[in-house]
């Protein structure tokens, strides 16, 4: 698994919640068929905005992260976006009480009996 980091730097004040709602749930037509794209996170801060990303594969977001992605970006928010892929081995899930590596449930360390 793949997670990219976009950040959209703004100057000024952070975005208001309702704005950046209307702008995510507008933007999400594009980006609920991306290929490979499993997740996006919508982000805002003082520091601008951005989103992170959870593609299946490298390959996956490389190709939506192509030569003219930040081009595109930058003709949308006036801004170029800062790009960060990190690969991502393993997942701890809270809510599923659960960890995973490389896609697969293992043992949880929290659950394993204590040793004599």
């Amino acid at each position: 698994m793949i997670i990219a980091v976009v950040q959209i730097p703004f100057s000024g004040q952070k975005r208001p919640t309702d704005e950046v709602i209307a702008q995510s749930l507008e933007s999400s037509k594009i980006f609920h068929c991306v290929k490979g794209l499993r997740r996006k996170y919508y982000l805002n801060s003082d520091a601008g905005g951005g989103g992170i990303y959870e593609f299946a594969t490298r390959e996956d977001a490389m190709t939506w992260f192509n030569e003219g992605w930040a081009d595109w970006m930058e003709g949308r928010f006036g801004v170029r976006p800062t790009l960060a892929l990190f690969d991502n081995p393993v997942v701890l899930d809270n809510e599923a009480d659960e960890v995973r590596v490389n896609g697969a449930p293992v043992p949880c360390p929290w659950k394993r009996p204590a040793a004599d």
